[in-house]
Protein backbone atom coordinates (compact mmCIF):
# COMPACT_ATOMS: atom_id res chain seq x y z
CA UNK A 1 0.00 0.00 0.00
CA UNK A 2 0.87 3.36 -0.73
CA UNK A 3 1.97 5.62 2.10
CA UNK A 4 0.02 8.96 2.90
CA UNK A 5 0.90 11.83 0.56
CA UNK A 6 2.59 14.15 3.58
CA UNK A 7 4.51 10.86 4.66
CA UNK A 8 6.35 10.34 1.02
CA UNK A 9 6.66 13.64 0.47
CA UNK A 10 8.81 14.12 3.94
CA UNK A 11 10.21 11.11 2.43
CA UNK A 12 11.25 12.12 -0.94
CA UNK A 13 12.76 15.57 0.79
CA UNK A 14 14.91 13.59 3.15
CA UNK A 15 16.15 10.96 0.97
CA UNK A 16 16.90 14.66 -1.71
CA UNK A 17 18.62 16.05 0.96
CA UNK A 18 20.55 13.21 1.94
CA UNK A 19 22.30 12.83 -1.53
CA UNK A 20 22.91 16.50 -1.93
CA UNK A 21 24.41 17.00 1.55
CA UNK A 22 25.49 13.94 2.36
CA UNK A 23 26.24 11.80 -0.25
CA UNK A 24 27.86 14.09 -2.98
CA UNK A 25 30.63 15.72 -1.01
CA UNK A 26 31.73 11.84 -0.76
CA UNK A 27 32.00 10.70 -4.04
CA UNK A 28 35.75 11.25 -4.45
CA UNK A 29 36.81 9.57 -1.66
CA UNK A 30 34.19 6.82 -2.20
CA UNK A 31 36.04 6.43 -5.58
CA UNK A 32 39.65 7.14 -4.18
CA UNK A 33 38.95 4.33 -1.73
CA UNK A 34 36.71 1.82 -3.44
CA UNK A 35 34.46 2.05 -0.09
CA UNK A 36 31.13 3.33 1.00
CA UNK A 37 31.83 4.70 4.64
CA UNK A 38 30.62 2.70 7.34
CA UNK A 39 28.86 5.80 8.95
CA UNK A 40 26.95 6.18 5.87
CA UNK A 41 25.48 2.70 5.62
CA UNK A 42 25.00 2.54 9.36
CA UNK A 43 22.77 6.23 7.98
CA UNK A 44 20.63 4.62 5.35
CA UNK A 45 20.25 1.53 7.77
CA UNK A 46 18.21 4.24 10.09
CA UNK A 47 16.18 6.22 6.69
CA UNK A 48 15.13 2.47 6.32
CA UNK A 49 16.77 2.43 2.78
CA UNK A 50 17.49 -1.41 3.13
CA UNK A 51 13.49 -1.52 3.51
CA UNK A 52 12.06 0.37 0.87
CA UNK A 53 10.21 -2.57 -1.27
CA UNK A 54 9.32 -4.73 1.64
CA UNK A 55 6.11 -4.97 3.62
CA UNK A 56 5.57 -2.67 6.66
CA UNK A 57 4.65 -6.28 8.56
CA UNK A 58 7.82 -7.32 8.09
CA UNK A 59 9.75 -3.82 9.36
CA UNK A 60 9.76 -2.13 6.07
CA UNK A 61 8.46 0.93 4.33
CA UNK A 62 6.30 -0.92 1.83
CA UNK A 63 6.17 1.71 -1.20
CA UNK A 64 4.21 1.37 -4.01
CA UNK A 65 6.22 0.79 -7.35
CA UNK A 66 5.35 4.82 -8.38
CA UNK A 67 7.00 5.56 -4.71
CA UNK A 68 9.76 3.67 -5.34
CA UNK A 69 11.08 4.16 -8.69
CA UNK A 70 10.63 8.00 -7.27
CA UNK A 71 13.18 7.33 -4.19
CA UNK A 72 15.02 5.97 -7.16
CA UNK A 73 15.47 8.79 -9.22
CA UNK A 74 16.60 11.34 -6.12
CA UNK A 75 19.18 8.32 -5.34
CA UNK A 76 20.32 8.43 -9.40
CA UNK A 77 21.51 12.16 -8.49
CA UNK A 78 24.48 10.80 -6.88
CA UNK A 79 27.61 8.13 -7.68
CA UNK A 80 25.32 4.68 -8.16
CA UNK A 81 27.66 2.78 -5.78
CA UNK A 82 25.78 4.55 -3.11
CA UNK A 83 22.45 2.82 -4.06
CA UNK A 84 24.00 -0.39 -4.93
CA UNK A 85 24.84 -0.70 -1.11
CA UNK A 86 21.42 -1.55 -0.12
CA UNK A 87 19.86 -1.82 -3.90
CA UNK A 88 20.04 -5.81 -3.47
CA UNK A 89 17.98 -5.90 -0.75
CA UNK A 90 15.54 -3.58 -2.09
CA UNK A 91 15.07 -5.32 -5.30
CA UNK A 92 16.71 -8.73 -6.82
CA UNK A 93 18.01 -9.99 -3.66
CA UNK A 94 14.84 -10.00 -1.65
CA UNK A 95 11.95 -9.51 -4.28
CA UNK A 96 12.16 -13.56 -4.73
CA UNK A 97 11.68 -14.15 -1.52
CA UNK A 98 8.57 -11.30 -1.51
CA UNK A 99 6.83 -12.44 -4.39
CA UNK A 100 7.55 -16.85 -3.57
CA UNK A 101 8.39 -17.07 -0.16
CA UNK A 102 6.17 -19.06 2.23
CA UNK A 103 4.69 -17.33 5.36
CA UNK A 104 7.87 -19.12 7.50
CA UNK A 105 10.76 -18.20 5.33
CA UNK A 106 9.27 -14.25 5.11
CA UNK A 107 9.13 -14.14 8.81
CA UNK A 108 12.72 -15.67 9.30
CA UNK A 109 14.30 -13.29 6.78
CA UNK A 110 12.45 -10.22 5.73
CA UNK A 111 12.38 -8.45 8.97
CA UNK A 112 16.36 -8.72 9.37
CA UNK A 113 16.51 -7.65 5.47
CA UNK A 114 14.34 -4.78 5.35
CA UNK A 115 16.67 -3.36 8.83
CA UNK A 116 19.55 -4.25 6.73
CA UNK A 117 20.99 -6.46 9.47
CA UNK A 118 20.93 -9.16 6.43
CA UNK A 119 22.15 -8.37 3.21
CA UNK A 120 20.91 -9.73 0.25
CA UNK A 121 22.20 -10.87 -3.22
CA UNK A 122 21.13 -12.57 -6.29
CA UNK A 123 23.50 -15.18 -7.52
CA UNK A 124 22.49 -16.09 -11.62
CA UNK A 125 25.16 -15.41 -13.84
CA UNK A 126 28.12 -18.15 -14.27
CA UNK A 127 31.01 -18.20 -15.64
CA UNK A 128 29.64 -19.34 -18.89
CA UNK A 129 25.93 -18.30 -18.37
CA UNK A 130 24.99 -14.48 -18.78
CA UNK A 131 22.56 -13.35 -21.15
CA UNK A 132 21.44 -17.24 -21.65
CA UNK A 133 19.81 -17.11 -17.65
CA UNK A 134 17.60 -20.62 -18.95
CA UNK A 135 21.23 -22.34 -19.55
CA UNK A 136 22.40 -22.31 -15.70
CA UNK A 137 25.25 -25.28 -14.73
CA UNK A 138 24.68 -24.80 -11.07
CA UNK A 139 22.83 -27.95 -9.70
CA UNK A 140 21.02 -29.01 -6.52
CA UNK A 141 20.78 -32.18 -5.80
CA UNK A 142 18.12 -33.72 -3.52
CA UNK A 143 19.51 -36.04 -0.60
CA UNK A 144 19.93 -36.50 3.18
CA UNK A 145 22.19 -35.07 5.51
CA UNK A 146 23.91 -36.67 8.40
CA UNK A 147 20.76 -36.20 10.89
CA UNK A 148 18.17 -37.58 7.83
CA UNK A 149 17.14 -34.26 7.38
CA UNK A 150 16.05 -33.72 3.67
CA UNK A 151 18.53 -31.04 2.07
CA UNK A 152 19.65 -29.85 -1.93
CA UNK A 153 23.72 -30.80 -2.80
CA UNK A 154 24.35 -27.76 -4.07
CA UNK A 155 27.27 -27.23 -6.15
CA UNK A 156 28.57 -24.86 -8.78
CA UNK A 157 29.99 -20.93 -9.36
CA UNK A 158 28.26 -17.65 -10.04
CA UNK A 159 29.99 -14.64 -11.17
CA UNK A 160 29.84 -11.53 -11.51
CA UNK A 161 27.79 -11.16 -8.04
CA UNK A 162 26.47 -7.75 -6.87
CA UNK A 163 27.32 -7.32 -3.29
CA UNK A 164 28.70 -11.01 -2.58
CA UNK A 165 31.68 -9.55 -0.40
CA UNK A 166 29.19 -8.39 2.20
CA UNK A 167 26.44 -10.75 1.58
CA UNK A 168 24.88 -12.88 4.31
CA UNK A 169 22.23 -14.27 2.22
CA UNK A 170 22.15 -15.34 -1.20
CA UNK A 171 18.93 -16.35 -3.85
CA UNK A 172 20.64 -18.75 -6.00
CA UNK A 173 19.25 -20.49 -8.90
CA UNK A 174 20.34 -23.99 -9.94
CA UNK A 175 19.44 -26.80 -11.70
CA UNK A 176 17.26 -29.33 -10.09
CA UNK A 177 15.93 -31.76 -12.77
CA UNK A 178 16.89 -33.17 -16.29
CA UNK A 179 14.06 -30.75 -17.98
CA UNK A 180 16.10 -28.73 -20.54
CA UNK A 181 16.21 -24.92 -20.03
CA UNK A 182 14.64 -22.91 -17.90
CA UNK A 183 12.40 -25.43 -16.96
CA UNK A 184 15.03 -27.57 -14.66
CA UNK A 185 15.89 -24.34 -12.51
CA UNK A 186 14.79 -23.67 -8.92
CA UNK A 187 15.48 -21.83 -6.77
CA UNK A 188 17.23 -21.26 -3.13
CA UNK A 189 17.79 -19.17 0.13
CA UNK A 190 20.98 -20.12 0.60
CA UNK A 191 22.91 -18.37 3.84
CA UNK A 192 26.67 -17.37 3.64
CA UNK A 193 27.62 -19.51 6.74
CA UNK A 194 26.62 -22.73 5.54
CA UNK A 195 29.88 -24.95 4.91
CA UNK A 196 31.15 -24.96 1.85
CA UNK A 197 30.17 -21.29 0.13
CA UNK A 198 33.00 -19.40 -0.27
CA UNK A 199 33.22 -15.67 -2.12
CA UNK A 200 36.19 -14.88 -4.89
CA UNK A 201 37.99 -11.52 -4.73
CA UNK A 202 36.10 -8.48 -5.74
CA UNK A 203 36.78 -7.43 -9.45
CA UNK A 204 38.23 -4.64 -10.33
CA UNK A 205 36.08 -2.60 -12.73
CA UNK A 206 35.55 0.07 -15.26
CA UNK A 207 33.07 2.16 -12.94
CA UNK A 208 31.11 2.10 -9.80
CA UNK A 209 33.87 2.23 -7.05
CA UNK A 210 32.31 0.99 -3.97
CA UNK A 211 29.83 -0.77 -4.89
CA UNK A 212 31.53 -4.88 -5.60
CA UNK A 213 31.00 -8.14 -7.38
CA UNK A 214 32.69 -11.69 -6.85
CA UNK A 215 32.78 -15.03 -7.49
CA UNK A 216 30.40 -17.16 -5.16
CA UNK A 217 31.53 -21.20 -4.98
CA UNK A 218 29.02 -23.59 -3.72
CA UNK A 219 30.96 -26.65 -2.89
CA UNK A 220 28.65 -29.43 -2.32
CA UNK A 221 26.69 -27.10 0.04
CA UNK A 222 23.75 -29.06 2.09
CA UNK A 223 20.96 -26.66 1.75
CA UNK A 224 17.78 -27.48 4.01
CA UNK A 225 14.98 -28.67 1.27
CA UNK A 226 12.74 -25.95 3.45
CA UNK A 227 15.28 -23.23 1.75
CA UNK A 228 13.67 -23.73 -1.58
CA UNK A 229 11.98 -20.86 -3.03
CA UNK A 230 8.85 -21.21 -4.74
CA UNK A 231 8.00 -24.65 -6.69
CA UNK A 232 11.01 -27.60 -8.08
CA UNK A 233 11.30 -25.94 -11.43
CA UNK A 234 9.93 -22.18 -11.13
CA UNK A 235 13.21 -20.54 -10.50
CA UNK A 236 13.40 -19.16 -13.80
CA UNK A 237 10.15 -18.18 -13.45
CA UNK A 238 10.96 -16.26 -9.83
CA UNK A 239 14.48 -15.00 -11.80
CA UNK A 240 11.89 -13.63 -14.41
CA UNK A 241 9.59 -11.97 -12.21
CA UNK A 242 12.17 -10.56 -9.55
CA UNK A 243 14.23 -8.53 -13.09
CA UNK A 244 10.98 -7.06 -14.19
CA UNK A 245 10.67 -4.96 -11.35
CA UNK A 246 14.66 -4.58 -10.81
CA UNK A 247 14.65 -2.99 -14.43
CA UNK A 248 12.32 -0.94 -13.22
CA UNK A 249 14.31 0.57 -10.59
CA UNK A 250 17.22 0.79 -12.52
CA UNK A 251 15.29 2.58 -15.29
CA UNK A 252 14.65 5.20 -12.55
CA UNK A 253 17.94 5.68 -11.17
CA UNK A 254 19.33 6.20 -14.88
CA UNK A 255 16.86 9.12 -14.99
CA UNK A 256 17.85 10.28 -11.73
CA UNK A 257 21.99 10.36 -12.93
CA UNK A 258 20.79 12.04 -16.32
CA UNK A 259 19.23 14.56 -14.52
CA UNK A 260 22.19 15.33 -12.33
CA UNK A 261 24.33 15.85 -15.33
CA UNK A 262 22.56 17.75 -17.27
CA UNK A 263 22.26 20.06 -14.27
CA UNK A 264 25.93 19.89 -14.18
CA UNK A 265 25.93 20.99 -17.43
CA UNK A 266 24.06 23.63 -17.09
CA UNK A 267 25.90 24.88 -14.20
CA UNK A 268 29.53 24.55 -15.80
CA UNK A 269 27.90 26.27 -19.01
CA UNK A 270 26.20 29.28 -17.81
CA UNK A 271 29.78 29.88 -16.08
CA UNK A 272 31.99 28.50 -18.83
CA UNK A 273 33.14 31.29 -21.54
CA UNK A 274 34.91 31.14 -25.33
CA UNK A 275 34.37 33.48 -27.92
CA UNK A 276 33.20 35.94 -25.64
CA UNK A 277 29.88 34.78 -23.90
CA UNK A 278 29.14 31.73 -21.73
CA UNK A 279 28.99 28.51 -23.82
CA UNK A 280 25.57 28.34 -22.91
CA UNK A 281 24.40 30.61 -25.34
CA UNK A 282 26.15 28.76 -28.49
CA UNK A 283 23.46 26.80 -30.16
CA UNK A 284 25.07 23.49 -30.29
CA UNK A 285 25.80 23.48 -26.89
CA UNK A 286 22.37 24.36 -26.59
CA UNK A 287 21.27 21.59 -28.66
CA UNK A 288 23.00 18.95 -26.66
CA UNK A 289 21.49 20.54 -23.53
CA UNK A 290 18.10 20.32 -25.29
CA UNK A 291 18.27 16.54 -26.43
CA UNK A 292 19.66 15.77 -23.15
CA UNK A 293 16.67 17.34 -21.48
CA UNK A 294 13.73 15.92 -23.91
CA UNK A 295 15.48 12.42 -23.96
CA UNK A 296 15.58 12.49 -19.53
CA UNK A 297 11.57 13.34 -19.93
CA UNK A 298 10.51 10.78 -21.80
CA UNK A 299 12.54 8.35 -19.88
CA UNK A 300 11.05 9.70 -16.81
CA UNK A 301 7.57 9.69 -18.39
CA UNK A 302 8.32 6.41 -19.52
CA UNK A 303 9.26 5.11 -15.91
CA UNK A 304 6.40 6.82 -13.93
CA UNK A 305 3.59 5.14 -16.73
CA UNK A 306 4.93 1.77 -16.07
CA UNK A 307 4.98 2.36 -12.15
CA UNK A 308 2.04 3.38 -11.73
CA UNK A 309 0.26 0.11 -14.37
CA UNK A 310 2.60 -1.91 -12.33
CA UNK A 311 0.93 -1.28 -9.11
CA UNK A 312 -2.81 -1.21 -10.89
CA UNK A 313 -1.17 -4.94 -11.74
CA UNK A 314 -1.35 -4.85 -15.09
CA UNK A 315 1.10 -7.09 -17.43
CA UNK A 316 4.26 -4.91 -17.60
CA UNK A 317 6.91 -7.41 -19.30
CA UNK A 318 7.51 -5.53 -21.95
CA UNK A 319 7.20 -1.72 -20.87
CA UNK A 320 9.64 -2.77 -18.06
CA UNK A 321 12.09 -4.20 -20.87
CA UNK A 322 11.23 -0.88 -22.65
CA UNK A 323 11.95 1.72 -19.53
CA UNK A 324 15.12 -0.40 -19.01
CA UNK A 325 16.48 -0.40 -22.45
CA UNK A 326 15.45 3.64 -23.57
CA UNK A 327 17.02 4.87 -20.08
CA UNK A 328 19.82 2.73 -19.90
CA UNK A 329 21.10 3.93 -23.33
CA UNK A 330 19.56 7.75 -22.88
CA UNK A 331 21.77 8.04 -19.53
CA UNK A 332 24.79 6.46 -21.76
CA UNK A 333 24.26 9.38 -24.36
CA UNK A 334 23.53 12.35 -21.43
CA UNK A 335 27.04 11.24 -19.86
CA UNK A 336 28.87 11.66 -23.00
CA UNK A 337 27.38 14.62 -24.54
CA UNK A 338 28.48 16.19 -20.52
CA UNK A 339 32.02 14.97 -21.30
CA UNK A 340 31.81 17.07 -24.74
CA UNK A 341 30.06 20.08 -23.20
CA UNK A 342 32.80 20.55 -20.22
CA UNK A 343 35.55 19.77 -23.03
CA UNK A 344 38.59 19.27 -21.40
CA UNK A 345 37.19 19.32 -17.78
CA UNK A 346 34.71 16.67 -18.75
CA UNK A 347 38.26 14.25 -19.25
CA UNK A 348 39.42 15.08 -16.11
CA UNK A 349 38.72 13.76 -12.90
CA UNK A 350 38.06 16.19 -10.50
CA UNK A 351 35.21 17.32 -12.00
CA UNK A 352 33.46 14.31 -11.64
CA UNK A 353 31.98 13.94 -15.45
CA UNK A 354 34.15 11.28 -16.27
CA UNK A 355 33.49 9.36 -13.05
CA UNK A 356 29.77 9.42 -14.05
CA UNK A 357 30.89 8.50 -17.88
CA UNK A 358 32.18 5.35 -16.43
CA UNK A 359 29.62 4.55 -13.63
CA UNK A 360 26.07 4.53 -16.33
CA UNK A 361 28.06 2.01 -18.80
CA UNK A 362 27.40 -0.77 -16.65
CA UNK A 363 23.06 0.03 -16.80
CA UNK A 364 23.19 -1.36 -20.44
CA UNK A 365 24.58 -4.53 -19.13
CA UNK A 366 23.30 -5.89 -16.27
CA UNK A 367 19.51 -7.18 -15.02
CA UNK A 368 19.21 -7.64 -18.75
CA UNK A 369 21.85 -6.41 -21.63
CA UNK A 370 20.38 -3.60 -23.88
CA UNK A 371 19.97 -6.49 -26.58
CA UNK A 372 18.04 -8.42 -24.08
CA UNK A 373 15.85 -6.02 -23.65
CA UNK A 374 15.13 -5.70 -27.40
CA UNK A 375 14.20 -9.21 -27.66
CA UNK A 376 11.69 -9.04 -25.02
CA UNK A 377 10.13 -5.65 -26.85
CA UNK A 378 9.98 -7.17 -29.97
CA UNK A 379 8.84 -10.95 -28.39
CA UNK A 380 5.93 -8.98 -25.86
CA UNK A 381 5.08 -6.55 -29.25
CA UNK A 382 4.56 -9.57 -31.39
CA UNK A 383 2.50 -11.35 -28.63
CA UNK A 384 0.38 -8.42 -28.58
CA UNK A 385 -0.30 -8.00 -31.96
CA UNK A 386 1.40 -4.45 -32.52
Amino acid sequence: MPLDPETFDALIDTVRRFVAERLRPLEAEVEANDAIPAAVIAEMRDMGLYGLSIAEDYGGLGLAMIEEVRVAIELGRTTPAFRSTFGTNVGIGSQGLVMAGTPEQKAKWLPRIASGEIITSFALTEPDVGSDSGSVKTRAVKAKDAQGNDVYRLSGTKRYITNADKADLFTVMARTGDAPGARGVSAFLVPRDLPGVSIGEPEKKMGQKGAKVADVIFDDVAVPAANRLGADGEGFKIAMRVLDRGRLHIAAVCVGVAERLIADCVAYASERKQFGKPIAEHQLIQAMIADSKTEALAARALVLETAMAKDAERDVVLESAAAKYYASEMVGRVADRAVQIFGGAGYIADYGIERLYRDVRLFRIYEGTSQIQQIIIARETIKRGG
